[in-house]
């Protein structure tokens, strides 16, 4: 019977364990053994730090305020564009374009959007009642009354 050691080291990636295989004979060993470092080794620290508690319900504070501010943003964002597409007055309903803030910077590429869009969903542009339909004001006739008729 041979007394065999052997360390196998496993790559930081798979685990951090080193394992010892010992064996003699039939009788096999594994001795596992943490080999990483932590990562405050040597640093030694009698209180966690941290931040006033005034000074953390300001920031909070300031943050929610901020979320609030962009929201309201966002929402007349929406207002203008759609304001902006129902002025070209190409479409039946504004809200029918998708939004893209990236339009609202460029007039003339809302208006090939919304050209686009109409391209490819011709139901969604706007309908005009031309001519005549028989409905509504009719056109000056002299008009015939029986009192007139009896004078004259």
């Amino acid at each position: 019977m041979t007394n065999e050691n052997k360390i196998t080291e496993t790559t930081p990636e798979t685990t951090d364990e080193a394992t010892e295989t010992s064996g003699s004979g039939d009788e096999n060993v594994t001795l596992v053994t943490d080999v990483t470092p932590t990562a405050n080794e040597g640093v030694t620290t009698d209180e966690p730090e941290s931040f006033p508690r005034e000074y953390v319900e300001k920031l909070r504070k300031e943050a929610a305020d901020n979320r609030a501010k962009a929201k309201a943003a966002e929402a007349l964002q929406h207002e203008v564009f759609g304001l902006r597409v129902a002025a070209l007055g190409k479409l039946h309903d504004a809200s029918d374009m998708p939004f893209d803030p990236a339009l609202l910077e460029d007039p003339d590429k809302l208006a090939q959007a919304v050209d686009e869009l109409v391209t490819r969903k011709p139901y969604l542009a706007r309908q005009v009642v031309a001519g005549s339909i028989g409905q509504g004001a009719a056109p000056a006739t002299p008009s015939v009354s029986l009192i007139d008729a009896l004078r004259g």
